[in-house]
């Protein structure tokens, strides 16, 4: 082969490789220009995280420095990890933990598990308008604040003015102070999230159960397969991968206890076990005015929160289930 050749081949090569680009960039503003609606839809999503989820990682830095809002991020002293080391050596750290940990694994074992075996209940109702009311019925508390709730919380387990110690009045027995008592308080947290959320984390759910051929339960009961097998066989394994994609993402919020229900159960008589990471933020940061300290709080939660649903991640591709990426 000549170089005439040689260059010629090059060219050729090159020549191709600017077409294959330009095609690629054609083909992308012809896929942007075809679901140009959809985007549109999607751009408020977009901006929302954008905003409120992107941008503020900026402000990250102040976890190393000792931030003070008269001079700003590039005026205030750095630190390094001096609130990192603060905050593990206080002696409120491992209460923060153990409490935080603890909420969190009860509403993993208890509350998660909740909207799936609702979910599969609700599938099972032949009636269709006893089914449609159960599911409006159950979608309702979620549209409550947790102010209301706590509101509602107080009328019932009030020592005073509940309407059960009223009961137990009139029954002979004695009153339950169940709001300022330690031992019932991750209990009753726990029963409010399941009864204000379970009702709405069946929607995914369902909609797992309804993408499941209609043909596999035809075939089960003609098998000779009964209700209880045909959820164990065709129905739990139509809902698992939604169910592992939803638990790696539900590992990644387990230091994220809500701080808007904590904080209005919260009382004297029982701050020992309720003051959590996201109280506690609250108290220092806000209050005290220590936006350094806070932050490195925060930083350090979302820190374990990534670890956790990368661990997740990867196990579940080992052991060959869906993951989140």
């Amino acid at each position: 082969m000549n170089r005439q050749d040689i260059a010629a081949n090059a060219a050729g090569k090159k020549g191709g490789s600017v077409s294959t680009k330009r095609m690629g960039r054609r083909s992308v503003w012809a896929d942007v220009k075809r679901e140009k609606y959809l985007l549109f839809l999607a751009l408020p999503g977009v901006i929302f995280f954008i905003i409120f989820k992107y941008i503020p990682i900026t402000n990250l830095v102040i976890a190393f420095q000792d931030y003070s809002p008269y001079f700003g991020i590039t005026g205030s002293p750095w630190v390094g990890f001096e609130h990192f080391s603060r905050f593990f050596s206080n002696e409120d750290f491992y209460m923060l933990l153990r409490n935080t940990l603890a909420i969190s694994f009860l509403n993993l074992i208890f509350f998660f598990p909740a909207p799936i075996i609702l979910s599969i209940m609700l599938n099972e109702v032949r009636n269709s308008i006893v089914k449609r009311t159960v599911q409006s019925l159950i979608y309702i508390p979620h549209f409550l604040s947790w102010v209301l709730i706590y509101g509602l919380t107080f009328l019932m387990f009030s020592q005073s003015e509940g309407l059960v110690n009223k009961f137990m009045i009139s029954m002979g027995n004695d009153t339950i102070d169940i709001l300022s008592n330690p031992n019932y308080f991750w209990g009753m947290l726990t029963a409010q999230s399941i009864w204000k959320e379970v009702g709405w984390g069946t929607i995914i759910f369902l909609a797992a159960i309804a993408g499941i051929d209609p043909q596999l339960y035809e075939a089960a009961v003609m098998d000779g397969a009964g209700r209880m097998r045909r959820i164990w066989h065709i129905t739990l394994p139509g809902m698992r991968n939604v169910i592992m994609i939803l638990f790696i993402l539900r590992l990644g919020t387990i230091m994220d206890t809500g701080f808007e229900q904590i904080y209005l159960m919260m009382n004297a008589a029982v701050s020992n076990v309720a003051e959590v990471f996201d109280t506690y933020v609250y108290r220092v940061g806000i209050k005290q005015g220590e936006f350094s300290y806070s932050t490195a709080i925060g930083l350090f939660k979302s820190l374990v929160g990534v670890i956790l649903v990368v661990t997740a991640n990867k196990v579940a591709k080992k052991f060959g289930q869906d993951s989140l990426y």
